[in-house]
């Protein structure tokens, strides 16, 4: 019902549903321990993030007193994300996950985006540490992020709750981007751009070959394996992507008519902006998870030039669009879909500079 709380979905009981619960050190106290530990175990936690078609296009560098975010452009979609729009998304999520697990074990960072000209593929720096005590919100994260997964399924027919949806907002917002929950009439044009979008990429060879690439990458730790994907279109008020291929995710009968749409967007259209983009996804999405809300980010409509000019019109040009959302009630009938596979940490984090220095 309307306002009546929910179980929290990332409590205990329910974190070894999906997978194995990952914790931070509890046994040693972080004023313990050297702060390159903390930033090790941040950059590892990190590994949890969303990415576009899970292409984790991040790489960390722990230093002595900092921890470095680099682009791997080897996992940029060349095709899809020319302008890296989508790669910094993805890696402002990792970003903002590290930012919640060095919180959780107490530790506040200096946070600097962009923070050499002369290298734009390091995204952004974590410096200057300083133990300001455990956040218990932020060790609730931690649990979310393992919780955390995209149905892509339709949702039931029970609404957000209006509260759900403005601590959402908040945490958006705290990120320093804007979250636009859509109307009726901006939800069909939502639903007629995602179309379009869809039909410019069947076109598009480049597009399908890239795609196909990150659905059959099985035993590799990336991409979209075929337990994720649907078997059979889903019946949704805006169309989901077509994966060039059906999953085995069982479908039900259901539809979306009780999910809300809304939009991530900003003031700026630049790779810092798309940072802090990923950042408020990631909030949002930790948020909605911790509250029992089901968001699954809509990418298609954005990549395409011509149907990201229809959503900057649903802004009435104030500002521009980074990724569309669906936020809904997951189906209770449903099990949850499975967790999309994670490369190991020895691919994603170089401890190499202070391996003699972690504990």
């Amino acid at each position: 019902m309307e306002g009546q709380p929910r179980p929290d979905p990332c409590g205990y009981g329910a974190m070894g549903r999906n997978r194995k619960v990952v914790t931070m050190s509890q046994e040693t106290p972080a004023t313990d321990r050297p702060p390159t530990t903390a930033l090790a175990e941040a950059a590892g936690m990190a590994s949890h993030a969303p990415s576009v078609h899970n292409t984790q296009p991040w790489r960390w560098t722990v230093l002595p007193g900092s921890l470095e975010l680099r682009v791997v452009r080897d996992r940029q979609l060349a095709a899809t994300d020319p302008e890296g729009r989508l790669v910094g998304i993805s890696c402002g999520t990792a970003l903002h996950h590290a930012r919640l697990a060095l919180a959780a074990e107490g530790w506040t960072p200096v946070v600097e985006r962009m923070p050499d000209p002369a290298q734009p593929d390091l995204l952004a720096r974590l410096t200057g540490l300083r133990h300001t005590g455990a956040d218990p919100d932020a060790m609730h994260m931690v649990q979310c992020m393992q919780v955390r997964h995209t149905d892509r399924r339709p949702v039931s027919e029970e609404p957000v709750p209006t509260a759900a949806l403005g601590e959402i907002d908040r945490a958006a917002t705290r990120e320093g981007v804007n979250l636009q929950v859509l109307d009726d009439e901006q939800k069909l044009q939502l639903a007629a751009a995602a179309q379009h979008a869809a039909e410019v990429e069947a076109e598009d060879p480049q597009l399908r070959q890239e795609l196909a690439y990150w659905t059959s990458r099985a035993g590799t730790g990336t991409g979209l394996p075929a337990e994720v994907l649907p078997e059979q279109t889903p019946r949704t008020t805006v169309p989901v992507r077509d994966f060039g291929r059906p999953g085995s995710l069982p479908v039900g009968p259901g539809h979306d008519r009780a999910a809300v749409y809304g939009m991530l967007w900003g003031t700026e259209d630049e790779p810092d902006s798309w940072l802090r983009a990923g950042e408020a996804l990631s909030a949002a999405w930790l948020t909605a998870t911790r509250l029992g809300v089901s968001l699954v980010p809509l990418s298609g409509v954005v990549e395409v030039e011509g149907t990201r000019q229809v959503l900057r019109q649903l802004l009435a040009g104030l500002g521009f669009p980074y990724i569309a959302l669906r936020l809904g009630i997951a189906d209770p009938t449903h099990a949850g879909p499975p967790h999309t596979p994670r490369l190991d940490t020895t691919q994603t984090v170089d401890t190499s500079a202070v391996r003699d220095q972690l504990s």
